[in-house]
């Protein structure tokens, strides 16, 4: 048994495509149950999601952590799968899953949700970043809108954290890694209708994924994977003013170029990173505009200068 566990609030113009997907999979359908998890929803999504065969929880109360945590709780499968409400599995999504169930080497296993065909460029460019090299791979850590997990292993590690309001799921997999690979493969394909479409879209969204960067830190633990990350709010947030100051304090073609230099070095390191994904002169440029953003994003949210 496969319990596949949706949290909702406010979905009622989503959901119903979720929903189809689902019910619409080539696989047997006993052989699935569907939990949705509502939040305290004012619109339809109740009325929507009690029209499908599905377990209808609700807890306004809970964040997404606690919903998930909810879902899992009335869960009677060996596998959980989680995907958003504003999510459109395909219909393969459980069969292509399939292949890991017996491979107790595997803890969890999942893919970066695709942007819809009619995304903006800002989610095309963006999924670019979060795409992996391979089409199948083992990661550090899977997004929680496309992720499948044991029971037994979820339980172990007591679910997600109900503390951290973001980046839970990269908490859940650093503490879940430790009992199996963490799987990204491509086969398992969802799309997500509800990435950030604009850049000040995207700006807030990523000022809103920052501020659980630390808290998380502290509840796993350290991994030199994660470094990179949490020096961005130093090198944005300190290096670069000082460089920048120090400059208009004794201007001269050196100390300019020097802080351009470290101005532009993230950016370019980050599209070396990723060069092999795109090669189209167009999309390396809303790449960097995008990457700029995000890192003043996350260390606006770090420092805590958010309103």
């Amino acid at each position: 048994m496969i319990s596949i566990i949706i949290p909702a609030f406010n979905e009622e113009e989503c959901l119903p495509q979720c929903l189809d997907s689902i019910f619409n999979l080539d696989y047997p359908r006993e052989k699935f149950e569907v939990i949705v998890v509502d939040n305290g929803s004012t619109d339809r999504t109740r009325e929507i999601a009690s029209s499908y065969d599905v377990l209808l929880l609700q807890d306004s109360k809970k964040n997404v952590s606690g919903l998930r945590n909810l879902g899992a709780r009335h869960a009677r499968g060996d596998i959980l799968a989680f995907v958003d409400a504003d999510c459109v599995v395909a219909r393969d999504w459980l069969t292509n899953g399939e292949k890991y169930f017996t491979d107790l080497s595997v803890a969890a296993w999942g893919s970066p949700p695709i942007p819809p065909e009619s995304g903006t460029w800002v989610q095309k460019a963006w999924f670019y970043v979060r795409r992996k090299n391979k089409d199948t791979e083992t990661v550090d850590w899977l997004e929680s809108m496309n992720l499948f997990v044991r029971k037994d292993l979820f339980d172990k590690v007591r679910g997600f954290d109900e503390s951290l309001i973001t980046c839970e799921d990269v908490d859940f997999s650093y503490r879940l890694s430790k009992y199996g690979k963490i799987i990204s493969d491509e086969s398992l394909k969802v799309i997500h209708l509800g990435e950030a479409s604009t850049l000040r879209e995207f700006f807030r969204k990523e000022l809103w994924r920052g501020a659980g960067n630390l808290k998380g830190l502290f509840r796993h633990g350290l991994s030199t994977k994660e470094i990179p990350s949490l020096m961005v709010p130093i090198y944005f947030g300190l290096l670069i003013p000082i460089a920048f100051v120090m400059t208009f304090l004794n201007f001269n073609m050196y100390t300019l170029a020097i802080a351009v230099i470290l101005l532009s070095l993230p950016g370019a390191a980050a599209l070396a990173k990723i060069r092999g994904k795109d090669s189209d002169p167009r999309r390396k440029v809303q790449l960097l505009l995008l990457l700029y953003v995000y890192f003043y994003a996350r260390t606006i949210a770090i420092f805590g200068l958010r309103r």
